[in-house]
């Protein structure tokens, strides 16, 4: 017996079984025993049915008075309706293609019902319960565990499961050291998976939640800071010279950088003139600033003999950046070329060579840009623009084209200060909090369904004032399921309503080149009102674009509602953000207010973090951080501020994870990352 076990060794778990179970993660029992219930269903306190709440769970103990099948004796299909009672009253219980369990119920059976009332033509009734003997072994009471499920498989059949591998508990033995188990109180980890899977009072489970929490963050941490200390003590980087500056630079910009920009900058140049390559984030709200920074940064590469990439997310994106550089760089003499997807081949083979020899001195691209054919002659810095559009690993790829070159990550999606640490763990960080002077502050409104007509004459009085809006919706056709303005829906109304208005629509279903020929003709001004999705989440800067209208923002989380709106307010005009809610319901009002009272985005995203919770904003996988099982980076936020201490000793005293007490804690961290980042354990 051995928690590597194939999970085909429990009873019941045959081809079929096995299929369904893989699709959860679930090869071996130790993956079964680790897979814990999402919630517990409270079934201790018995409920009186006259009392009992409507649609909501409840635990009975009723009598059977009676039962009859309706329709046809000879129909299988034949619901069979029990009627029980309890000393307030009766109730009906109805069951669906259930003719074969008829023979169970008899006159005057205790039973001990599990399940929701609901009301049917005054008659209250409990449909399909879950249902026993009072008093029978197999009696529904207690504290259950809810897992999370696929289809074909129920929560009956996975409690069995986890009861055929309750033996296996024992071979779970504990591999924290003693100091970290006595200093911070934490049980054995066998009686915390035991009490997790088999609650038989709330203090043990919380016990166990504390302890199976506790360790699955110190994991992560210490994973996240020895990838940190690696690449901080590894080979030595580029270090680049602290006589050359970007005063030059500077004075053909003709401009002052804002206190958050010097500030990111020095931090910056303190990290390329060390000998250890720089790994550093700057977060920084949309229209910042991020991009003279990060432009600062490749200028004093330069001037040092070496060269910088950029890479973009999109090609529309990358061809904005590359326009900037050039109208920046090469009043300067550093030349600076696009590496696209479009390109001739003659030309790519040319722009290679030149790249190779050092003669182009920086290169902006997409993802292309990790190609094997892509080469550097001497790559010093690596900027990549919105990282959590990218992988760990292309990130990495590109790294890979220079000797340990130094690394800077743009983001203009707010991430909240307590995970950025988390969600980039092998990086430094620097945020610029200012915005440049003189940019006015985006005014946002919320209104309902009944204004749209006023709000489009608005945004029809704008347009004809010379200026331009977006409108996003969050479908691109109308959907049966979902009842939200689509974008096609939008794109028609606008059409037919103001004829003298160019009316375009762009969406993901669209060929990427179609998609960026609308948004230069949006930017070229040969389009009045753009009708979106979120494809526009990220895009081009268009300063004549002053309005922006949502429809049907509940359906949007709060981070992405803040980076649609900085699309507008990036000219010298007052610029508008108008929500159209289709929901009065609490929480969307609360979602919002906050859009309407704040625009700075580290507040949103914070907010955004308690409401949605970190794996569906960010979607954790594509950071390289692994998906926890049972910790959640918001709830147990305390748990990961003590663990960061404890994992940051572990890895001063022993960086390798080299002695006995730390080589299981190695082992753990090389099973959650997996291959989502290269540890080089």
């Amino acid at each position: 017996m051995n928690l590597s076990d194939p999970i085909t060794s429990l009873k019941g778990v045959g081809g079929k079984r096995k299929e369904i179970l893989e699709r959860m993660n679930i090869r071996t029992v130790r993956d079964l025993i680790y897979t814990f219930p999402r919630k517990y269903e409270d079934r201790r306190t018995v409920s009186a049915i006259m009392t009992a709440p409507f649609d909501e769970e409840v635990l009975l103990e009723v009598v059977v008075v009676s039962k009859k099948l309706q329709g046809s004796p000879y129909n299988k299909k034949a619901p069979l309706k029990v009627l029980v009672e309890d000393s307030t009253g009766n109730l009906e219980l109805v069951f669906f293609n259930a003719r074969y369990i008829a023979g169970y119920f008899y006159q005057g059976q205790e039973l001990t019902l599990y399940g929701k009332i609901t009301l049917n033509n005054g008659r209250r009734q409990m449909i399909h319960p879950e249902f026993h003997k009072t008093g029978d072994k197999d009696d529904i009471r207690g504290l259950f565990p809810v897992y999370p499920l696929t289809e074909g498989i129920s929560q009956n059949q996975m409690r069995s499961l986890e009861l055929q591998a309750l033996p296996y508990h024992g071979l779970i033995t504990e591999w924290l050291p003693p100091d970290i188990v006595d200093d911070n109180r934490l049980c054995p980890p066998s009686y915390a998976v035991t009490n997790i899977h088999f609650p038989k009072e709330e203090r043990r489970v919380l016990e166990g939640r504390y302890r199976l929490i506790f360790e699955e963050l110190l994991i992560l941490q210490t994973g996240l800071f020895y990838i940190k200390k690696g690449i901080k003590s590894g080979e030595k980087g580029v270090k680049l010279s602290s006589k050359e500056g970007v005063r030059e630079f500077l004075d053909n910009m003709k401009f002052e950088l804002t206190s958050g920009q010097k500030r990111a900058f020095e931090e910056i140049e303190h990290d390329l003139e060390d000998q250890r390559p720089m790994n550093r984030l700057v977060q920084g709200d949309v229209g910042s600033g991020k991009t003279v920074v990060s432009e600062l940064a490749m200028f004093k590469t330069v001037k040092c003999g070496y060269q910088a990439v950029m890479m973009a997310p999109t090609e529309l994106l990358a061809k904005q950046h590359i326009a900037t550089l050039k109208k920046d760089f090469e009043p300067l003499g550093v030349r600076c070329e696009l590496l696209s997807g479009s390109m001739k081949a003659k030309e790519r083979r040319e722009l290679l060579e030149d790249l190779k020899t050092g003669a182009i001195q920086i290169l902006v691209g997409t993802h292309a840009i990790i190609q094997p054919d892509v080469e550097f002659h001497d790559l010093g810095l690596v900027v990549t623009d919105e990282q959590h559009r990218f992988g760990v690993n292309q990130r990495n790829l590109l790294v890979g084209k220079g000797k340990n070159p130094n690394v800077l990550v743009m983001t203009a999606t707010p991430i909240p200060r307590t995970l950025a640490v988390i969600l980039f763990g092998d990086l430094d960080i620097s945020i610029i909090d200012t915005l440049p002077k003189g940019r006015k502050p985006i005014r946002t409104f919320l209104r309902y369904e009944e204004s749209r007509g006023k709000i489009y004459d608005f945004v029809h009085d704008k347009v004809k004032a010379g200026n331009q809006a977006y409108v996003v919706a969050p479908l691109i056709e109308e959907s049966d399921a979902i009842k939200v303005r689509s974008a096609d829906e939008i794109h028609k109304e606008l059409s037919s309503r103001y004829s003298d208005l160019r009316v375009g629509l762009v969406h993901g279903a669209m060929k990427q080149a179609e998609k960026d020929a609308i948004m230069l003709d949006f930017k070229d001004g040969k389009i009045d009102i753009l009708v979106s999705t979120v494809v526009i989440e990220v895009g081009i800067d268009v300063p004549n674009a002053t309005v922006m209208v949502i429809e049907n923002c509940e359906r949007f989380g709060l981070a992405q509602l803040h980076q649609l709106r900085g699309r507008v307010g990036r000219g010298k005009d007052q610029s508008y953000c108008i929500l159209i809610s289709g929901s009065k319901a609490e929480i969307a009002e609360q979602r919002n207010n906050i859009m309407v009272s704040t625009s700075d985005g580290f507040v949103i995203a914070e907010e955004d973090l308690k409401l949605r919770g970190p794996g569906e904003i960010f979607g954790t996988r594509q950071h390289g951080i692994p998906e926890l099982g049972v910790a959640d980076l918001v709830k147990n936020v305390d748990v990961l501020n003590k663990v960061r201490g404890i994992a940051e000793d572990i890895i001063d005293k022993d960086p390798k994870l080299g002695e006995p007490e730390n080589l299981e804690l190695k082992e753990r961290i090389k099973h959650m990352f997996g291959e989502n980042i290269s540890l080089q354990l």
